[in-house]
């Protein structure tokens, strides 16, 4: 198996999104105290917070990564802009109704997850 690195633009765009995907999956996978505070959560004593972070977003987020990186299909990269595309709506869901609208980190995290839904499309549907 060899592992191929793009040379189009549009797949190199895809590419690093699965690559930030599982950076971002390794972080709160193997230091889930750090993204706890960056995200502005805490633990609940004896809840296994921590473990959430670890298992439902950490390894969520390396494996679909990682998948993506090995497969290199469009069509993950499509289901990876999906998802991206569902976290954004969420998070404006979130930021209407909770009221955590003023927050820095959560705006930025708007911008983030909206720029990572849109870069792989273009390869996707065969526009770059």
């Amino acid at each position: 198996m060899e592992f191929y690195i793009p040379t189009e633009t549009g797949e190199r765009l895809a590419f690093c999104v699965a690559a930030l995907t599982s950076l971002l999956g390794a972080i709160m996978m193997f230091a889930p105290g750090l993204s706890m505070r960056f995200l502005g959560v805490q633990p609940a004593p004896g809840r296994g917070g921590i473990s959430e972070i670890r298992s439902t977003i950490g390894g969520f987020y390396l494996g679909f990564g990682l998948t993506a990186l090995l497969l290199m299909e469009t069509r993950l990269y499509l289901a990876l802009s999906a998802a991206f595309l569902l976290s954004f709506f969420g998070r404006i869901i979130s930021m209407l109704s909770d009221g955590g609208a003023n927050r820095a980190a959560n705006l930025a995290l708007l911008v983030l997850q909206a720029a990572l839904a849109a870069l792989p499309l273009p390869y996707v549907f065969g526009l770059l």
